[in-house]
């Protein structure tokens, strides 16, 4: 506060000619005293005025000290604060539809498709092969399960690999090297019955890198109020790459030979591989075509604080398998992916058997009964995972959103298989086994996202595990149907071990399942 004003300097006020209140002013009815008194108080108003925006002015200059809150270049994000209080409007659904997320999820959607597209013309072309070259049913076997031999062996690899290197990547690498197994099987299969078995191996260990380099792309491109949708939507690629394998597969055989599909799906996969080098980036902060404002959605949905290409060290070396494995949420997991499997690739392998052996449907029209529940499937995988989403959106808790759609993903096809037990015409079987298939895609919101939330740093190699745990009961399965069928002359009681095993992994995953990161390497969470 100043020091009071002295006399003389007052007078000098009054007597100063710039000063509004002089002594000798023009207006003859105010008194010299009364001229003072005013002169006084106005004075001391102007004191408090001062005094006042004193104590003002450090606040003002704190304030304007402070730069504006705004969003960090794309470079780097790490001044961005979650916690700020800032709301993110959700985009358009033009927004949505235009950004480059989707993108790169209807690439991953195209990969998944020609995943299993590859995977199934050996199916439909396995016939004509036999006859060509003479193969007896049981080599025919041994060739379409060489598959599996390299698809057991790379899943927990590949998760490795995707942990460290990142999607895109690894997910490149694996399309590159099924395509070109795809594309040499005609040679091999000239060449000599060890180099088509090579091929089958190859193909296999191959599209072991899909799911989790999937699973890693979709982790670091959506918040997790996205992230069923965008797995409900690559999985719905997988599903129609099925269907579309099975029913082209015939048609370019017609016109291009018993190799033509080989050829053909081979060159798409190279095709495929240049477009996402070129268009993709394994995370939305490497993307030179995304908006501020879709990169701004994404971390705040997501709450990083760094980016997300940084990995800490420790998790730059061998995954803690023991430490991952010594954990439930891990078990739920290797569960979950297993039952999934097991009725998946049961359905897919014996259900035309199923219909031509029970109802006496031929095979032709038997494939067709047992075609429709795959579209079914992806159609309600996504929607399951939209409701996931919305669900999470509305306040739900992420374990409380997995647990229910894991539930319906395992007791819905677990009562379909008993219906389909129970009925008496094909058209009936046909619809219990299209309700089946159908309810089983809720998983892909269950377990097939959870993989994301308990171990964003381990999701390749957890994935790789639980991956690996399915693909041996998926051949457990496939076996075990044949030979039961053989010795009980019945599908009935298999579909009904089955259920019964659909009801008993619901339950472990309801008791042991979560949603929350889990903490396997000692730090905080």
């Amino acid at each position: 506060m100043t020091s009071p004003l002295p006399l003389s300097a007052l007078h000098t006020t009054f007597r100063s000619p710039a000063s509004p209140l002089v002594l000798n002013s023009p207006n003859p009815s105010l008194s010299c005293h009364g001229k003072v008194s005013q002169a006084l108080h106005r004075w001391r108003r102007s004191r408090q005025n001062s005094c006042h925006l004193q104590r003002k002015v450090p606040t003002l200059l704190r304030i304007r000290s402070s730069p504006p809150t705004r969003i960090a270049p794309k470079a780097s994000y790490r001044s961005f604060d979650s916690d700020s209080g800032g709301e993110v409007r959700n985009p358009s659904f033009l927004e949505f539809v235009t950004s480059e997320r989707v993108k790169v999820v209807a690439l991953l959607g195209m990969a998944l498709a020609l995943c299993n597209a590859d995977r199934v013309v050996m199916s439909v072309a396995i016939v004509p092969l036999s006859e060509a070259y003479g193969w007896t049913k049981s080599f025919a076997g041994i060739v379409q399960s060489s598959f599996l031999w390299g698809y057991l062996m790379s899943p927990i690899i590949g998760g490795a690999l995707v942990d460290y290197y990142g999607g895109k990547l690894v997910l490149a690498c694996g399309v590159t090297l099924w395509s070109m197994a795809t594309f040499l099987t005609p040679w091999a299969a000239e060449t000599s019955l060890w180099a088509l078995l090579a091929m089958r191996v190859l193909l296999g260990a191959a599209e072991g890198v899909a799911l989790p380099s999937m699973n890693k792309m979709v982790l670091r491109w959506f918040p997790p109020t996205e992230r069923s949708r965008a797995v409900g939507l690559v999985m719905a690629g997988f599903q129609l790459g099925s269907a579309a394998g099975l029913l082209m597969s015939p048609i370019i055989m017609s016109q291009a030979g018993i190799f033509g599909p080989f050829l053909i799906f081979g060159l798409f996969g190279f095709l495929w591989v240049l477009v996402w080098l070129s268009v993709a980036s394994s995370s939305p902060d490497k993307n030179s075509q995304i908006s501020q404002y879709e990169l701004e959605y994404i971390m705040k949905g997501q709450k990083l604080t760094t980016p997300l290409t940084e990995v800490p060290e420790k998790f730059r070396v061998i995954p803690p398998f023991r430490k991952l494995l010594s954990r439930w949420p891990t078990w739920a997991l290797i569960s979950a992916n297993a039952m999934h499997s097991w009725g998946y690739f049961v359905i897919l392998s014996w259900m035309p058997v199923y219909f031509n052996i029970i109802y006496g449907v031929n095979l032709r029209e038997a494939a067709w009964f047992s075609a429709l529940p795959w579209i079914m499937m992806a159609v309600l995988g996504y929607v399951a995972a939209a409701l996931s989403d919305m669900l999470i959106r509305n306040g739900r808790t992420v374990t409380s959103t997995r647990k229910i759609m894991q539930s319906i993903g395992f007791v819905g096809p677990g009562i379909a298989l008993l219906g389909l037990n129970a009925a008496k015409s094909p058209l009936t079987a046909s619809a219990w086994l299209t309700t089946a298939v159908g309810l089983s895609s809720f998983s892909h919101s269950g377990f097939l996202v959870n993989l994301q939330e308990i171990a964003p740093q381990y999701a390749g190699v957890l994935h790789g595990i639980s991956n690996t745990a399915g693909t041996l009961a998926a051949i457990v399965g496939t076996v075990g149907a044949g030979f039961f069928v053989e010795r009980m002359g019945s599908f009935r009681g298999f579909l009904m071990l089955t259920s019964f095993l659909y009801f008993l992994s619901a339950l472990f995953w309801d008791i042991f399942a979560t949603g929350e990161r889990v903490n396997f390497n000692g730090t905080s969470s």
